[in-house]
């Protein structure tokens, strides 16, 4: 039987993009999701009287709790990025604008 060999070459090209999309969406839901915790972390803070003090413990806290289900992702450094995300981009919807990478 002659099969037409730029089948395998079409077929491994639509395999490539398929996978390449899939890893983009992936990328930008987890960025929204940064994004999101971000910010329910900063709407935390702004109702605690003394913010730096309370900012700390919730940081901390939040990383003990989620961290042994959800892994290093939610040291307290990474939640301290995700609180960041959203201080510097307040607006989600500029947020994949100003990101060449998304």
């Amino acid at each position: 039987m002659l099969v037409n060999q730029t089948i395998i070459t079409d077929i491994k090209t639509i395999i490539a993009q398929s996978k390449d999309k899939a890893i983009r969406a992936v990328d930008h839901q987890r960025t929204l999701m940064y994004w999101h915790i971000g910010k329910r972390i900063f709407e935390e803070e702004q109702d605690g009287k003394e913010r730096a003090d309370y900012g700390t413990y919730l940081i901390k806290y939040l990383s003990e709790k989620l961290q042994p289900e959800f892994g290093s992702g939610f040291s307290i450094r990474q939640i301290n990025l995700y609180r960041q995300l959203y201080r510097t981009f307040p607006i989600v919807h500029a947020l994949r604008a100003q990101l060449s990478w998304t």
